[in-house]
């Protein structure tokens, strides 16, 4: 129903956005370590006031940045399309309605059971649930974010131990990529060496340690796709 072709190819790229969203977190995931053990080491040279997750948010967006020029046509800088100046309100609309949903592209299975680690997924580090950051905040919100849930009785469980309980234990952070909707509590440096003096893990120096609610995971337990 479009006659321009740059709307219509707009209109392309934001039904398969989704889908290459994806496929881009999983390669920062490959290179997050690095990312990750460099920004701690600014911190500890320069000072706490270093805030290490916007150092590697910056870094992943400089390396997104450079990657235009694959596409520059030999030019440094990679002129904007003046249908992405002012893009047509149904690709918008679009967009929006797929980030709510999801990708409609099915995901290759390869024969894998449910929870089973991809290959290309290994190395993924303990800082892989800021993926989804590269580039969208974390929405904390939903049933599973309501601050009533939490009281003095609650119940938690390690991110690595859920990640492990699930079948998904060689693969660190599938969890956070396969239900970004789970409440999950990012443990701090006196957090976690509470938890390693109480010998609940081991002495992760720069790593991330997440906490979620124990409840949360049992319901996924016992759902089809665990069982």
């Amino acid at each position: 129903s479009f006659t321009d072709p740059a709307v219509s190819m707009d209109l392309l790229r934001a039904v398969l956005q989704p889908s290459i969203n994806e496929e881009i977190r999983g390669v920062f995931n490959k290179y997050m370590e690095f990312f990750q053990k460099a920004a701690t080491n600014v911190r500890d040279n320069v000072g706490e006031e270093v805030d290490p997750e916007q150092l590697i948010q910056e870094t992943c967006r400089s390396c997104l940045e450079q990657a235009k020029l694959l596409f520059s046509d030999g030019k440094k800088v990679v002129p904007r399309l003046p249908h992405e100046q002012a893009a047509p309100k149904r690709a918008r609309q679009m967009d929006e309605e797929l980030n709510r949903h999801g990708s409609p592209i099915p995901k290759k299975r390869k024969g894998r059971p449910p929870g089973q680690s991809l290959s290309n997924d290994r190395g993924i580090s303990g800082m892989a649930a800021w993926k989804l950051k590269v580039s969208e905040p974390v929405k904390r919100d939903g049933p599973k974010w309501d601050p009533s849930r939490l009281t003095e009785t609650t119940t938690f469980v390690l991110g690595s131990r859920a990640n492990k309980a699930l079948g998904m234990g060689g693969t660190r952070g599938r969890l956070y990529i396969k239900h970004p909707h789970l409440f999950k509590y990012a443990a701090d440096p006196q957090d976690k060496h509470w938890l390693a003096e109480q010998q609940h893990m081991r002495a992760t120096g720069g790593k991330m340690a997440y906490l979620l609610i124990e409840e949360d995971i049992r319901d996924l337990a016992a759902s089809d796709d665990y069982r």
